[in-house]
């Protein structure tokens, strides 16, 4: 399985394991479908939503049992 990085898109990202869904709508990121997803990097998506784009990927890894 491939790893997710904070480089991808969001778009790319569940695309790669739909299994973090859940991390996304649980830190606030409801808009999963929307046109910021297919553009925006997980890392730009967790400053816009006030997040540390290191703990969001350590939440996203640990969900993952990465």
């Amino acid at each position: 399985m491939a790893t997710i990085t904070k480089d991808m898109t969001i778009a790319q990202a569940i695309a790669t394991d739909q299994n973090i869904i859940p991390v996304l709508l649980d830190v606030g990121m409801h808009c999963l479908g929307c046109p910021s997803a297919q553009g925006e990097t997980l890392e730009e998506a967790a400053y816009v939503h006030g997040l540390d784009p290191e703990e969001l990927m350590e939440r996203i890894h640990a969900h993952l049992g990465e």
